[in-house]
């Protein structure tokens, strides 16, 4: 009997973990902006009164993200084009809300995130 209980347990952290890491772009508009805030303020050291701006910018760019893939449909060009911009306007919001000594960490952190979408991507979004 232990051996079973011992069994489901392993079997049910396993479905558990395999789950949490199938969705990289899961979760909520909110959730997502949480999470963002959260790794920009131990990166750069955000105020409380920054975090509470870049929250709410973050809010915004990942509301309008998950719409602009649904107005896309199959036109996966046009959704990367519309996102993209967005990343970019929010970045330069974002950027207006850092110290100076905070802008060049942020420029390091899109620079890590960006080296690592292509490795992830394997050089397949460069056309």
């Amino acid at each position: 009997m232990k051996k079973l209980l011992i069994i489901c347990g392993m079997l049910f952290s396993m479905i558990t973990f395999a789950h949490a890491q199938g969705g990289r772009m899961m979760g909520t508009p909110e959730e997502r902006a949480t999470k963002a805030t959260t790794q920009l303020t131990e990166k750069l050291a955000l105020t409380t009164d920054q975090q509470t701006k870049v929250k709410t910018i973050l809010l915004d760019q990942n509301t309008q993200m998950a719409k602009a893939r649904e107005e896309a449909g199959d036109d996966r060009k046009a959704s990367r084009e519309k996102m993209m911009k967005l990343m970019q306007d929010n970045n330069e919001k974002i950027k207006g809300l850092l110290t100076d000594d905070q802008k060049k960490a942020y420029a390091a952190y899109l620079e890590e995130r960006k080296a690592a979408m292509e490795k992830r991507m394997g050089g397949q979004g460069n056309n």
